[in-house]
């Protein structure tokens, strides 16, 4: 037993998959950020996530309580993140900067709520079988994972490292929807049904985009550096203009445009731009490509 502790041990082989956290601070848990999400949920929609039932006399109690809560644990795991960025020094400045963002991000919370509330409008009238905007708020896989992409995404232009990831990706576990923090997402968006949606890093849609189950916004190729590793960083994914419908199973790649109000038929390939306006369809894709023989 003691030669595999040694080949366990043998630092030659923890190349890239072993990290020492500065300052002693530990990881980021994904169990207090799953806390971090509830609480800032129960916030955002006061009375459907959290175990308090809220109305008119306790609404601010609800409130003070969540919002001293959630200020603690997310500078923590700020904190972490923080730390766990090895190009940051963990400094005698970290706990401070550390409060700074988790205050900074709580003072957006009003306008996040402002923004979710047009994305729970889009679902309930973009959908026929949704009875209520409740129904909505407390069911719809596509408001958990567009809520966590919110929440990820204020905390990453609060240049926040890893834990806007994490956030997306726990909304990417429980819904099946992959949304990346970086992204830029407009009001009023919604996924109907959503499963198996992935919408990229460098990815910006409009305002009033529909897309249904299975639909990718993905990057084309990867431009190789000189060692012939991907490069990082560059813009590859594509830009929706507004009132955008994507249906099911389409994959839209590239760093490319897709104009307002363009709608784009399911199980369609589109590599190139999209005119405002145009409607795509398999039979005309087919009949082109058929013309051109």
């Amino acid at each position: 037993m003691q030669h595999i502790i040694q080949q366990l041990a043998e630092i030659g082989q923890l190349k890239n998959i072993c990290h020492e956290q500065g300052n002693s601070v530990p990881m980021p848990s994904v169990e207090t950020l799953s806390e971090v999400v509830r609480l800032a949920r129960s916030l955002l929609f006061p009375g459907y996530f959290g175990e308090a039932a809220i109305n008119e006399q306790t609404l601010l109690y609800h409130i003070g309580i969540h919002v001293e809560r959630l200020q603690g644990l997310l500078a923590q795991q700020i904190k972490s993140g923080l730390c766990f960025d090895d190009t940051l020094p963990c400094d005698a400045n970290l706990e401070r900067t550390a409060q700074d963002k988790a205050t900074a991000f709580i003072g957006q919370l009003p306008d996040l709520r402002r923004l979710l509330q047009t994305d729970v409008e889009a679902a309930y009238y973009g959908d026929p079988a949704a009875k209520s905007y409740g129904e909505v708020i407390f069911c719809y896989p596509a408001i958990r994972a567009i809520s966590n992409y919110r929440i990820a995404h204020a905390l990453l232009r609060l240049e926040v490292p890893l834990i806007p990831r994490i956030i997306t990706e726990m909304a990417h576990s429980e819904t099946g929807i992959d949304i990346h923090p970086g992204a830029t997402i407009g009001h009023h968006f919604t996924i109907d049904h959503g499963t198996g949606v992935v919408i990229g890093e460098t990815a910006v849609i409009g305002h009033h985009v529909k897309l249904y189950q299975g639909v990718t916004l993905g990057a084309k190729s990867f431009p190789l550096d000189e060692a012939g590793n991907p490069i990082k960083g560059i813009d590859r994914h594509p830009k929706i203009g507004n009132h955008v419908i994507i249906y099911a199973n389409s994959t839209i790649l590239g760093n490319i445009h897709v104009g307002d109000g363009a709608v784009i038929g399911g199980n369609i390939w589109v590599d190139k731009d999209v005119p405002a306006g145009a409607t795509l369809r398999q039979n005309a894709l087919r009949a082109e490509a058929k013309g051109k023989e």
